[in-house]
This record gives structure tokens, C-alpha cells and sequence, in this order.
């Protein structure tokens, strides 16, 4: 399992299976194609690249631990059990994606939970 945690260290989402993106609650919220991360709506959230998530602007939304690059990463806070994976919902479309932005040293201004 993949943990993701937000610019605070705290838990935030994770993932089983390499594509499905649960928040921390066992809420399906998202989903990875091509290093692209989808609403299950279609709207583009994102990119997850090198152990980071970031926002369509490319600032960084969440991290797991041996991310490379990025913003400067918080001590994680300690973690509780996540919830049981809930039911994925279909998937729409997917918009299509911007260009991926280089990477940048910041951290987001929106929050994963807010975007899906």
C-alpha cells in the first residue's frame, strides 16, 4: 500500500493498486492513468509523478515517503488505521490534460480532498 500525505505530514490518501486513490477515510477519490490523476468525474486533477501528487499547475498536493524532488517534506504526523476501501465509482472521459509543468519547489494551495 502507497500512503500520501499533505503538506502537514498528515495522513491524506492511499492506494492498493497503483491506479485508485482513496482518501484516508476509504473514500474512492481519484484515479492514476499515465501519470495523469483523474476525478472519477474525468476532471483532471493532476499529476503523480516520483512519489509526489500535484495540482494542474504543478505545485505539490500530497507526498509519500521516498518522494524525490519537491517542496521541502514535513515530519509525518502519526498515522490511524485507513478506512476500508469504498466502492469505485465508473469512470467518465477523462478531460484532457495540459502540458505537465517541470516540477516546481512549492508546495499547493488546494487541498487532495477539496479537488475530487
Amino acid at each position: 500500500m502507497i500512503e500520501f500525505f499533505d503538506r502537514a505530514g498528515g495522513e491524506a490518501a492511499f492506494c492498493h493498486d497503483g491506479q485508485s486513490l482513496y482518501l484516508w477515510s476509504g473514500k474512492a477519490a481519484a484515479y492514476i492513468h499515465d501519470d495523469k490523476v483523474y476525478a472519477y468525474d474525468g476532471r483532471f486533477i493532476g499529476w503523480a509523478d516520483r512519489g509526489w501528487i500535484s495540482d494542474a499547475d504543478g505545485a505539490c498536493l500530497l507526498f509519500e515517503h521516498d518522494a524525490v524532488g519537491g517542496p521541502q517534506k514535513p515530519k509525518r504526523q502519526t498515522k490511524s488505521t485507513p478506512g476500508p476501501r469504498g466502492v469505485r465509482p465508473a469512470r467518465a472521459a477523462p478531460q484532457p490534460a495540459p502540458p505537465h509543468r517541470a516540477a516546481p519547489l512549492v508546495w499547493s494551495d488546494r487541498v487532495f480532498s477539496d479537488l475530487i
